[in-house]
């Protein structure tokens, strides 16, 4: 077999055997992880569906105790630490901006690239995200959680 030399690669068969597997190491692949714009997405804005002040975001029976629960249209992860305990943070990963996912493993998965964030504060447990997640204010009433 031959050396691929670059001319090789970008013009032939070599690219397509090669390009495949680099863009499946960092796709969503069939998780259904959506990356987002960092810029926008550290909860200050109301997009809808239970972003802006008020809205409903979910039930507390929808966050499991020792897990979290993650509301996709408002790009918030609501964490219960401890039973009735509460908390929310913004569900983009702080590595390359997905979205984490819902879990009841005791902390905050992005499945992206592996990093985990604690339920108690969004700081980073594993990498390679290296910045807690923004933490988000919300209110919790007669088991309604809402955006403070």
């Amino acid at each position: 077999m031959s050396a691929i030399n670059r001319r090789r690669a970008l013009t032939g068969s070599a690219a397509v055997a090669l390009g495949v597997p680099v863009l499946a190491a960092c796709g969503g692949g069939s998780s259904g992880s959506t990356a987002v714009d960092p810029a926008t997405s550290d909860g200050s804005s109301s997009p809808a569906g239970g972003g802006s002040s008020g809205d409903a975001l979910a039930s507390a029976a929808d966050v499991p105790v020792g897990g979290c629960f993650v509301v996709s249209s408002a790009k918030i992860v609501v964490t219960q630490p401890t039973e009735g305990d509460f908390k929310a943070f913004s569900a983009v990963c702080t590595h390359q901006g997905c979205l984490v996912e819902t879990s009841s493993d005791g902390d905050i998965p992005c499945p992206c690239h592996g990093s985990t964030f604690s339920l108690d504060d969004g700081s980073p447990l594993s990498g390679p995200a290296s910045a807690p997640l923004a933490a988000v204010e919300i209110t919790v009433d007669g088991g309604s959680i809402t955006r403070a």
